[in-house]
């Protein structure tokens, strides 16, 4: 299958064509332009080598990401950054390239700080290694971390290895009716105490607060904390991970703001939602303009993001500043330069 990759990789080079990097195609509507003659990697699978007790897995990047979280359950451990899928077909190499992570990443840490190594086929068509033997660019950046997030920009994915953790022992979740204000206020506290909290969400009036860990641990906390035990703790916090929450329906343009945890309330025209401890804010805005909430989200030191739908005119991605754009130019042309792989998803 590497060779037929390269292929398509050289012949586009050779005629001057653009490729479109695509798995499931569950994250097609993610970022901005996607064009280009389709590379598809849903015939590259197979876990290449997985050891429960060393914590890694290698997967090749068309492996069906439910397969891997299915062998991982088996041993009963998990992708701590909880990837979300947005789809039945969502892939392996899709979740690095899009380096998003779900409700436990507060706690855990993003989807970056897990990948250890990958293989990446660059714009030359030359299959480069990285991590595990500790390579890496003669800028001095740890590669294999440098491709998550990089929505395919910077060559193909063929293959990462990323590190698992087990299954906690115990996990509840409770449900505080509190204000926005008062509840960033906890969040903060709470985080800066010896609590097993794994997420945290914030909506419409209601704190749900989910505890993972020890059973011993867990219970102390329910007793520490109060608030009432929520049913169904699993299906709630599956919904936020894939957006089928109710906050998220509808066709208003959605937000992500990414911000200090101890940023007061954001006054924006709009509903939001509050995850990581208030560090992630999704924002539902129809009459609020991109230029009010980047100017927000700078002046309370974050950015924003036009997560999805809404006019990409404006920029999915809030602009980076000069030199930090030239770092990313100098990057695209070192492993893409004939500039074929995802041409303007990203900026």
């Amino acid at each position: 299958m590497i060779e037929t990759f390269r292929e398509q990789v050289r012949a586009a080079v050779a005629n001057g064509g653009k490729l479109r990097i695509r798995g499931g195609g569950t994250k097609d509507w993610y970022g901005q332009s996607f064009e280009g003659e389709i590379l598809d990697t849903r015939g590259h699978t197979g876990i290449v080598d997985y050891e429960p007790t060393e914590l890694v897995i290698t997967a090749r990047c068309g492996t069906p990401l439910a397969e891997i979280e299915a062998v991982l359950a088996e041993q009963n451990q998990m992708l701590a950054f909880e990837p979300p899928h947005f789809g039945d077909s969502a892939t392996f190499g899709g979740a690095i390239a899009a380096g998003l992570s779900g409700p436990r990443r507060a706690s855990s840490g993003a989807l970056r700080d897990f990948v250890l190594g990958a293989e990446l086929l660059d714009g030359k068509g030359e299959l480069l290694r990285f991590g595990g033997q500790v390579m890496k660019n003669v800028a001095g950046y740890d590669v294999s971390r440098l491709l998550a997030g990089s929505l395919g920009t910077l060559g193909l994915i063929t293959q990462a290895s990323v590190k698992v953790l087990p299954r906690p022992f115990a996990e509840t979740t409770l449900r505080f009716e509190i204000g926005e204000i008062d509840a960033i206020r906890r969040l903060n506290e709470w985080g800066g105490q010896p609590l097993p909290i794994s997420a945290s969400c914030w909506h419409a009036g209601v704190l749900a607060l989910r505890l993972s860990g020890a059973q011993a641990a867990v219970d102390a906390a329910v007793k520490s904390l109060g608030g009432q035990v929520m049913p169904d703790c699993a299906a709630f916090w599956a919904s936020l991970r894939e957006q089928r929450h109710a906050f998220f329906a509808g066709d208003m343009p959605l937000w992500r703001l990414s911000l200090p945890s101890t940023t007061g309330a954001i006054v924006l025209k709009g509903e939001q939602l509050i995850e990581w401890g208030g560090a992630q804010r999704w924002l539902r805005a129809q009459s609020a303009d991109a230029e009010t909430i980047r100017r927000t989200a700078s002046a309370a030191g974050g950015h924003a993001t036009l997560f999805r739908g809404g006019d990409k005119s404006v920029g999915v991605f809030q602009p980076l500043a000069p030199a930090v754009a030239r770092i990313h130019a100098r990057l695209k042309v070192s492993f893409d330069p004939a500039q074929i792989f995802n041409p303007g998803r990203m900026f």
